[in-house]
């Protein structure tokens, strides 16, 4: 739906009528740059873009601006943040909107203006007949968190806006290096893309060497190489990872949150869940749920509650400076090696 949207409004396919919706601000904020870039001309944007936040506005003199003909241009673009009216929150409102006004607009729309509402909220409230008015006329686009399968499309669609592929395997690298931000992830592909050279391919080996890492990456590293009990290789990323200044007492923080979850999906899943259960359930993406649930299969129960307890022992010297906060990571990483 996603990609749908969008190929409609590069083509000139426009409605009279947007609704975004949801907490992911990257699609919605994608959205609208498409819109301003296909809908209004250079010398127009001035003239025919108007933007009002319905927290502070009423919707009357937004409609008002919607009503009024372009100058310069075809159409006027206009974008209405925060239309609190079409969620149940209960807010203190700060201007009373005359809602009859917007209903007779959504029925009669303006021909020469396209009316944007962006709501950047979870859901909105179906039992309103404003909402449920909206969504009939409206094109409507959820900018929701995307699953795995539609984020491995949204790089894939990506790489194509740059003009080159990318297999497979270098898709899983990216996930796995940059997370699941869509704002990282466009800026990892861009950069992939200038770098592809004349065959306009990003393969793994490029994404090794290209893909910025940052500290929670880093440790995702350390911690991929403690499950496969490769500690000396662990020992190495922590060593270069106190090099670049890194706060021992974050890293060991970092390391504990990836053994617990670890900890929690494996014994989710012996519950019965699902890893789309265990992520709605602990409120993490699922790409991470795919991936603890791969490493908990490394572990034996007693193994990672001897884990837990290490971590847990390391961070209570840490805090009441037992030891150097440097050396209790390196002596955790050696006695893990006796326990796994």
């Amino acid at each position: 739906m996603i990609f749908d949207i969008w190929k409609q409004i590069k083509a000139k396919q426009f409605s009279s009528l947007y609704l975004l919706y949801g907490p992911e601000a990257f699609l919605i904020n994608e959205t609208k740059q498409l819109l301003i870039n296909h809908v209004l001309n250079e010398d127009g944007i001035d003239f025919n873009l108007s933007s009002y936040d319905l927290e502070e506005t009423t919707i009357d003199a937004a409609l008002e601006d919607a009503e009024t003909f372009p100058f310069m241009g075809e159409r006027r673009l206009i974008f209405l943040q925060n239309p609190v009216f079409l969620t149940a929150a209960k807010t203190k409102e700060k201007v009373e909107h005359n809602l009859a006004k917007l209903e007779a607009y959504l029925k009669e729309p303006s021909p020469y203006s396209i009316v944007v509402f962006s709501a950047p909220y979870e859901k909105l409230d179906e039992r309103k007949k404003i909402t449920k008015e909206l969504k009939r006329k409206a094109a409507i686009l959820e900018a929701k968190q995307l699953n795995e399968g539609e984020l491995k499309a949204w790089i894939k669609e990506r790489s194509a806006y740059n003009g080159v592929e990318i297999d497979a395997p270098a898709m899983d690298l990216l996930l796995s290096l940059a997370g699941t931000n869509l704002f990282t992830l466009t800026s990892e592909v861009d950069k992939l893309a200038l770098y592809s050279g004349a065959e306009k391919k990003i393969d793994e080996e490029s994404v090794e060497k290209l893909v910025s890492r940052s500290l929670e990456q880093n440790i995702f590293a350390l911690i991929d190489k403690i499950v496969h009990r490769s500690i000396e290789d662990a020992l190495r990323i922590y060593y270069d990872l106190l090099k670049q200044n890194e706060e021992p007492i974050k890293i060991l923080s970092i390391i504990t949150g990836q053994f617990r979850l670890i900890y929690q999906v494996k014994e989710l899943a012996r519950r019965g869940y699902g890893q789309q259960q265990i992520a709605s359930h602990l409120k993490i993406h699922p790409f991470r749920i795919k991936l603890a649930a791969g490493q908990a299969k490394l572990f034996k129960d007693e193994e990672l509650a001897n884990i837990m307890k290490l971590l847990a022992d390391a961070d209570y010297q840490m805090k009441t400076g037992g030891m150097s906060k440097g050396l209790l990571i390196e002596m955790f990483l050696f006695r893990l090696n006796d326990h796994v």
